[in-house]
């Protein structure tokens, strides 16, 4: 069992949480990251690019010369795709970028990320984050007094308030417990996270 130090909002150390290794203590391994990002990624494409095919944009119904006898190349339709205005020849189309990856995978991959968090001392568990009020100074206040200047702040449940003071905050993401991910840990350096999020994580993962 690891143990991290728990703080308070002032960052003064008000007690300490045991946390399993099985959660906290894996040892990273790059491959199997990227392709949890790659996955994430993936599921996160619009995919709504679109281009209309010689059949869908209009006119191009009329032959515009005859076949022989003009001296010019042959064509059936002014909407080939060699022409302007023409349709377009293997354009893009409304898909589905997503794939399944198994979920054993998925919980590794957070279980790692989680504990590269621990091993190079990028976490910081506090009691509660002091903020009751949108206020976004406050919690500009709270990430500089804590050194994190590109942080994940995790939450037990959804908190609105904590939300709204960070959203004018550039490099910094608010989630509840339940949407933590592997790419948003990966891309923000520092977590600071609730104490009571801390336990429904090893929990949930153990």
């Amino acid at each position: 069992m690891a143990t991290l130090a728990v703080y308070s909002s002032q960052k003064e150390k008000v007690g300490d949480i045991e946390v399993s290794d099985a959660v906290f203590g894996v040892e990273p391994k790059i491959g199997l990251l990227h392709e949890v990002v790659k996955w994430q990624l993936a599921k996160r494409r619009s995919g709504t690019a679109s281009t209309k095919t010689r059949a869908e944009v209009s006119g191009g119904g009329r032959k515009p010369w005859r076949q022989k006898g003009t001296g010019r190349a042959r064509v059936g339709s002014i909407r080939s795709p060699l022409w302007r205005h023409g349709g377009v020849a293997h354009g893009p189309k409304p898909r589905d970028y997503s794939y399944s990856l198994p979920k054993k995978v998925r919980r590794l991959a957070l279980k790692m990320v989680l504990s590269d968090k621990v091993a190079s001392e990028r976490i910081y568990v506090l009691n509660d984050f002091g903020i009751d009020e949108i206020k976004t100074k406050r919690m500009a206040d709270l990430l500089r007094l804590f050194g994190c200047p590109k942080a994940v702040v995790v939450t037990l449940d959804k908190d609105e308030k904590l939300a709204l003071s960070a959203r004018n905050i550039p490099g910094v993401k608010v989630l509840a417990e339940k949407g933590v991910n592997v790419y948003d840990l990966l891309k923000y350096e520092y977590l600071l996270i609730e104490e009571k999020a801390v336990q429904a994580l090893d929990e949930r993962l153990r």
